[in-house]
This record gives structure tokens, sequence and C-alpha cells, in this order.
């Protein structure tokens, strides 16, 4: 199970919503944790894990092709930690 047919699909058996309205609910979960996270938000999902943005500063580097140094501008990221219980489980 990997991708969103398939835990739409998963989750309307278990639970006999209409698949429709549980694709809303699984577009809308990860449209608010997008905004949460874009807002500098952590998003912490009880037994699961937590999401938050990470900062990465300016830095040079080198061009792996010709050698020549380069700059590798600032940049954001999402870092996921794993929750206590789901490590547990792996």
């Amino acid at each position: 199970m990997a991708g969103k047919a398939e835990l739409v699909d998963r989750i309307a058996t278990l639970t006999g919503i209409p698949k429709t309205h549980v694709a809303m609910v699984f577009d809308s979960l990860f449209d608010l944790t997008s905004d949460a996270l874009a807002a500098g938000d952590k998003v912490t999902v009880p037994n699961f894990g937590t999401f938050v943005v990470s900062e990465r500063g300016a830095r040079q580097g080198r061009n792996p092709a010709t050698g020549e140094p380069i700059t590798i501008s600032a940049s954001k990221s999402v870092r996921f930690k794993v929750s206590k219980n789901l490590k547990d489980r792996l």
C-alpha cells in the first residue's frame, strides 16, 4: 500500500465512508499540513511522528564537472522524526 488511491480505498472499506469523502479528507489533511509547515509550525501526528521545517544556510560547494567553486544558496526542507510507538512497531 503506497499511493493515495490505495489508501483512500482501504480507508473507505474499513470505515464504510464513501471514497469521495475520504479523498476530500485526505487532500484536506495534507493541504493543512503543508500550510502549517509553510507558516513555520511543526506538525505532530500522535503515534506516528513529527514534521518540522529545517533551514540550511548558504554554503560553498564545487561543480563536479569542472571543479570550480560555486555558492549553494540557502534552502528549507521538511524533516520527519518517527515517534517511539511507530519505531517500536518497525
